[in-house]
């Protein structure tokens, strides 16, 4: 273990810590670095998702100052925007004060204030009784928090399988597009090589995900002479910056990267080699149309699966080292017909309707320019290969005296995920990175820690006996291999609420978050009692068809009675979300609590090695408020779940504080990794370590640990990294990771389709499951797009988080408003001319949902058939503390009005959400429109326009101005005098 310098993605010897941070005496009298704070705290941002290490100065007992922590692994010391502003996020108007108890009617924030004993025995009832009868009835959905090892193991505890994070209306496509194919995925589980690539491609990704990172990695790239190729309909941060913006249209990526891969192929380069060691492009695949087994691997009678000897001319195993095996050909094995994986890849996309002439006009890209870039990338692969001179062995005992690579790396995002298409795109994205040879090599795309696992990775989720009072058998969240895996009753009905793991969304790893609201409301597939959120929006921004959401949530049925009971909401500040609760339970700030950002989760990780981190709080709480990970842990006791009370029944955690250093999700392995065991000297698994907070603390608030160097590179089959994986708890066994270009857990689910096995879909969804659970990703037309008259709504339609901004946190925020507090739709000069409209006019955006008014901004940077907007910048009057003339509600707008959350019924008259059909990731990005100018008298304000919530008992009024700093400026000049 090294804390000392790191060798990783953000070292250079630039980026390391100044040994004296104090600028020099100019002997002018003047003090150029004046002592700002009495104490400082380094902790982690919560400003977005990126997890940088920072230094808190602390003056008074009070947040001060913010930077960058130098010595932290992730961010080097760099801070954006969004984290120098998190000053503001912390004394923000809009913070909540008290516990909540509704007063008047939902929806329009009537609330009285109540102790936390009251609103612990309101909700310690209600979910009692829930827990002795149905756990069903209990719907827990958190958002982008970071805690969801504990949160998902609460909702096991009590027995509910209704459990999900963000992760449904974020970027699932893209996680399980890359666990199901390699074993990891962009972003949180890998990461270009900074250092050494030569040619790398972005793919969909805005500038509020990972911003510093990539900030970061891109100055290298740009130091070192790489080619940065971006693929984005809009030209925004990182895409203005590229060397290549390719204005892709919307939902055509798929095409795009197909042709990639016709060029490639039909020039044959592609890295056999790699594919013969790392792949499953020579196992052989069953062809026998009709048979049970048709599309399945050829299996052994031990059921390992098998090749074809290209010199023995005979079947063999696909793990066999002397063996030679066969890329293409047809075989026969015991009487029956096939061809490797690779045949079936090579016939796929080496049709002619994959060609660049086939696809350039429907992606918006010429043919020659797809040609020209997949000569690119050949030409980088293959002809600028490196060789590093560090020797290693891999998993077979094979010892190779150098590591080799190509120096090419990709990345992609939402712009990629959020479309109904999505998940084959994804997959389609990592099936040209490993044709190439460019996974976790030196220059390629690496993993971080814990990935690589086998793909697709285990557990599979829990769910499929649901009783009172008794723990679900695994966690609610999983990976399914096949039908049998499915939480569907025997009828075929889902047995979650957002109808995860069903045949609606068969591999939805991270749940439906965005269908809950409609299905509790509808009743569909059943009723439940209680609504129980954390920190997601979801009667705004976080929602499709926001009208329409906000009227379920406060819509009765003939009796009188919500059609959604109860609603339990947390939240630090007054959302638009929480004047729809029942029962609110304040969270403090991000520097007011511990937060575990923990290798069980989302850690911070970098392909040199594995790291976890902690928040724990520096300043205290002047609000009556409590973390809600502490409060989770509370009503975990008092209803006594297991896991969550001793033998005698006392609470076993004190807080959450208490439970990250104690709890063990395995023996041995707990939320954090660093400084286990009774003397803190182990890593990875070892007995709670009562000090390791401390230590983390004294650490900068995070541990990390270095590989050695033989360790870096082919994590999926290097045996140093698989055995330090398998002590650390990362995969059950030190066995390599074999990549998937053919899925043979999807053709499980065409066999099924196909009347085969022994869990079927009904009949009228076998069309659908059997049209999109391909074993090789496609292309096929965005849902939306597929039924919409696109004459009548040409253009395509999208939203983005500016970089200063993360989802509606900083819209709120004072110092990140004055960047911007009111959206525009953006249109491409060329269109706003062919619709007679001028810069700064007002316009009726409308769809098919629906419609919403804003004003737009001309521009030459986006896809002529685009329209694009920041968003959730738009917000209700009464909410997030704002003023009532605050641009933000008068001026700005949210596409989300006009997002359908379902698309059109199919033929037999069913509707479904607008949603991908494989993992049920919600397709924010399909969206059609037009744009029609306003009549004069309604210009200069934004519709659709909603009643003005309640504030809270003792809720402040907004300020009319919000600054920050002049006490301490009053306090050090009243020092001098």
């Amino acid at each position: 273990m090294n804390h000392g310098p790191l060798r990783g993605a953000n070292s250079a010897p630039s980026q390391r810590s100044l040994a004296n941070t104090r600028a020099p005496d100019e002997g002018d009298g003047v003090d150029t670095s004046p002592d700002v704070s009495d104490s400082i705290a380094k902790t982690t941002c919560y400003m977005c998702a990126c997890r940088c290490g920072i230094d808190v100065h602390i003056k008074d007992g009070k947040v001060r100052y913010i930077n960058g922590n130098k010595d932290h692994p992730v961010n080097r010391g760099v801070l954006c925007g969004k984290g120098s502003a998190g000053i503001m996020q912390h004394y923000s108007p809009a913070r909540l004060k008290k516990p909540l108890l509704r007063s008047g009617p939902r929806g329009t924030g009537e609330f009285r204030e109540i102790e936390w004993e009251e609103a612990f025995s309101i909700a310690t009832e209600r979910l009692s009784k829930i827990r002795r009868t149905d756990p069903k009835k209990l719907a827990f959905f958190t958002g982008r928090d970071q805690s969801q090892s504990l949160t998902g193991w609460w909702a096991s505890q009590f027995g509910t399988p209704n459990f999900a994070a963000h992760g449904g209306f974020c970027s699932v496509n893209m996680a399980a597009g890359g666990l199901y194919t390699i074993g990891g995925s962009f972003w949180e589980f890998g990461e270009p090589d900074w250092d050494n690539t030569r040619y790398f491609m972005l793919f969909g990704v805005a500038e509020d995900h990972d911003s510093n990172p990539i900030k970061i990695g891109l100055g290298k790239l740009k130091a070192h002479g790489a080619k940065v190729v971006s693929i984005n309909p809009c030209r925004t941060g990182y895409n203005a910056i590229a060397d290549d913006w390719i204005g892709i249209r919307p939902g055509t990526d798929g095409l795009f990267v197909f042709a990639l891969i016709h060029e490639l192929l039909k020039a044959g380069r592609v890295d056999l080699d790699y594919l013969l060691r790392y792949t499953n492009a020579h196992i052989l695949v069953i062809q026998e149309p009709g048979a049970a087994d048709d599309g399945l691997f050829a299996r052994d009678s031990g059921g390992n699966p098998l090749a074809w000897d290209r010199l023995a001319k005979v079947s063999v195993s696909a793990t066999d080292n002397g063996a030679k095996p066969a890329l293409t050909g047809n075989f026969q094995v015991d009487g029956r017909r096939c061809v490797p994986v690779f045949q079936l890849v090579a016939d796929r996309y080496l049709q002619e309707s994959h060609s660049p002439d086939a696809v350039a006009e429907r992606c918006g890209v010429t043919a020659d320019t797809i040609r020209r870039i997949a000569a690119e990338l050949a030409h980088v692969a293959f002809e600028q290969a490196i060789e590093l001179p560090v020797a290693w062995t891999d998993w077979a005992g094979r010892r190779h005296e150098t590591i080799k690579g190509r120096p090419v790396s990709m990345h992609a995002m939402r712009g990629i995920s959020a479309h109904s298409n999505g998940f084959h795109t994804c997959r389609a994205i990592h099936l040209l990175q490993v044709l190439l040879g460019t996974v976790d090599v030196p220059g390629g795309f690496r993993f971080k820690p814990p990935y690589p696992r086998s793909a697709p990775p285990g557990p599979k989720p829990a769910g499929k006996d649901v009783r009172p009072m008794t723990p679900l058998e695994g966690i609610p969240l999983g990976f399914v291999c096949g039908p049998d895996d499915l939480l569907v009753d025997d009828t075929g009905t889902p047995i979650r609420i957002d109808k995860a793991y069903s045949w609606d969304a068969p591999l939805a790893a991270h749940g439906l978050m965005h269908t809950v609201i409609r299905n509790a409301w509808a009743g569909d597939p059943y009723r439940i009692d209680t609504l129980f959120m954390y920190m997601s929006n979801m009667a705004w921004n976080s929602s499709m068809n926001t009208v329409e959401t906000m009227a379920m949530l406060t819509d009765m049925d003939a009796s009188g009675e919500y059609r959604i009971p109860f609603i339990i909401y947390s939240d630090a500040y007054y959302s638009e979300t929480v004047p729809f609760a029942d029962l609110v339970l304040p969270d403090t700030t991000y520097l007011e609590r511990h937060d575990c950002i923990s290798l069980l989760d989302r850690p911070i990780s970098h392909a040199d090695g594995p790291g976890d981190a902690i928040r724990h709080p520096v300043v205290e709480p002047d609000r009556d408020v409590r973390a809600f990970q502490t409060v989770l842990i509370e009503l975990g006791a008092r209803l006594g779940l297991p896991g969550f009370v001793a033998d005698d029944g006392s609470a076993k955690y004190r807080d959450y504080a208490d439970y990250i250093v104690n709890h063990e999700r395995r023996p041995g392995i707990g939320p954090l990794a660093g400084w286990r065991g009774k003397d803190g000297i182990l890593i990875g698994k070892g007995d709670a370590n009562p000090d390791q907070l401390r230590r983390y603390i004294d650490n900068g608030g995070f541990w990390h640990h270095d590989f050695a160097d033989d360790q870096r590179y082919y994590k999926m089959a290097n045996r140093s990294y698989l055995e330090f994986a398998e002590t650390m708890g990362f995969i059950p066994k030190a066995e390599p990771i074999v990549f998937q270009l053919y899925s043979e857990p999807m053709q499980r689910f065409r066999l099924a389709a196909r009347g085969h096995g022994r869990v079927l879909p009904p009949e009228p969804e076998r069309s659908r499951i059997e049209t999109y659970m391909d074993p090789l990703p496609f292309w096929y037309t965005p849902f939306e797009e597929a039924v919409v008259d696109v004459e009548k709504y040409p253009l395509h339609a999208l939203t983005q988080r500016p970089m200063h901004m993360y989802h509606s946190w900083g819209s709120q925020n004072a110092w990140l408003r004055q960047i911007t507090s009111q959206n525009r739709l953006f249109v491409h000069s060329r269109t706003a001319a062919g619709l007679g409209l001028a810069d700064d006019d007002w316009v009726w955006i409308e769809s098919i949902n629906g419609r919403v008014k804003g004003q737009i901004k001309l521009v030459d940077g986006v896809n002529a058939d685009t329209v694009w907007t920041w968003n959730a910048i738009g917000k209700r009057r009464g909410s997030w503390g704002l003023k009532d003339d605050a641009a933000e509600s008068n001026r700005g707008f949210l596409l989300n009005h006009i997002i359908g959350d379902q698309i059109s019924a199919d033929a037999n008259g069913k509707r479904y959400s607008n949603s991908d059909p494989v993992t049920g990731q919600a397709a924010w990005f399909d969206l059609r429109v037009r744009i029609v100018k306003c009549a004069a008298e309604e210009a200069g304000f934004t519709e659709p326009q909603f009643e003005r919530f309640r504030q809270p008992p003792h809720f402040e009024p907004s300020p009319d101005k919000l600054s920050f700093g002049a006490e301490f400026r009053r306090t050090r000049e009243a020092s001098r005098s």
